[in-house]
């Protein structure tokens, strides 16, 4: 092998972990030449099943696995990574308030926070995954300020797939034909998934689908409420396209997206589009294959999108107050 990389991911034991580890061993993800040495990280209760992923790991023979180091220490799980997939988080349970999800989480992301900027390699990337992923991401920024801001993302990839997915299903294409496609906000169901400005076949996305009530009535609910469809379908959270959409998210700092393309990102805002710097806010962005991802300037929405915009936004600055004792 003639490089090698650090990869750690929290919440190892769990289903979208499970989903993802093999296909991040493999080679498909940092290419057939490059060992991959992945750090798992885990609550103490949980740590026998993760011996056993690090068995089945251990059991697929892949060329480019490296170490397993399976633990329930933050420290050591992101000692000298490169990549910090934050997967794990406490899941909400009947009868538990938004706001109180929030403050149990923020205080798990706090330590995360301050154990990545103590320990990750100087050029770490790190995304989000556990849920109420964007607030997550603000907490852990704010406790490890030493990654500059640019470092930490949150998921809104799967959001993503999703709303190209139920376009192109609409228009009768593959969803290879579906491009500039915008997830604005929160992960949450006041996301905003923004069809005004998406492309079919390289045509507006409303040229193709006339229907303005099935994009506005429809399309956008079922977007914004997917992962409870999932749910009430399988009996459990999105898993398997979970763990696709945080690959595709990781492949974003390895390759650069496609030319007059972009892809849905929640980053640190600077104040883009009138979102408070500070942030994090899901944006069009595109990649430049070297790590980074940069918003795309100048996207216009219509009165329809600024109204979902501006509803999306609020819950953000409401749960950036939820969790105002948190950050540093």
């Amino acid at each position: 092998m003639s490089s090698a990389v650090r990869v750690a991911v929290t919440g190892a034991a769990g289903q979208v972990a499970y989903a993802m580890l093999g296909r991040l061993a493999s080679g498909e993800i940092f290419g057939p030449s490059t060992t991959v040495h992945l750090q798992l990280l885990e609550i103490a209760p949980a740590l026998p099943t993760l011996e056993g992923v690090a068995m089945e790991l251990d059991d697929c023979g892949f060329p480019t696995l490296g170490e397993v180091i399976c633990t329930d220490d933050p420290n050591r799980a992101f000692k000298d990574v490169q990549y910090a997939l934050l997967v794990g988080s406490f899941p909400r349970k009947q009868g538990m308030e938004r706001k109180e999800l929030l403050g149990i989480n923020g205080k798990i992301f706090v330590g995360q926070g301050k154990a990545l900027a103590q320990n990750a390699a100087k050029d770490v990337r790190i995304l989000v995954v556990g849920n109420p992923c964007n607030t997550n991401c603000l907490v852990a920024y704010n406790n490890g300020r030493d990654i500059p801001a640019e470092r930490w993302t949150a998921m809104t990839r799967l959001d993503h797939n999703r709303a190209r997915a139920a376009l192109a299903k609409k228009a009768g294409v593959g969803c290879g034909a579906v491009t500039n496609v915008t997830i604005w906000g929160n992960h949450s169901n006041t996301q905003f998934p923004d069809f005004t400005n998406a492309k079919i076949n390289g045509k507006p996305a409303t040229q193709v689908i006339t229907d303005r009530a099935w994009l506005e009535n429809t399309f956008v609910p079922q977007v914004q409420n997917r992962g409870a469809a999932v749910i009430k379908a399988r009996g459990s959270s999105s898993a398997l396209s979970a763990a696709n959409g945080a690959l595709d998210h990781l492949k974003g700092w390895l390759q650069p997206t496609a030319a007059g393309d972009w892809v849905s990102v929640c980053t640190v805002s600077k104040g883009e589009y009138g979102v408070p710097a500070g942030l994090v806010f899901s944006y069009p962005c595109t990649a430049d294959g070297k790590g980074s991802f940069r918003v795309v300037d100048g996207v216009k929405l219509d009165a329809f999108g600024q109204q979902k915009f501006q509803i999306t936004l609020k819950e953000l600055e409401e749960e950036r107050e939820a969790v105002k004792d948190l950050l540093v």
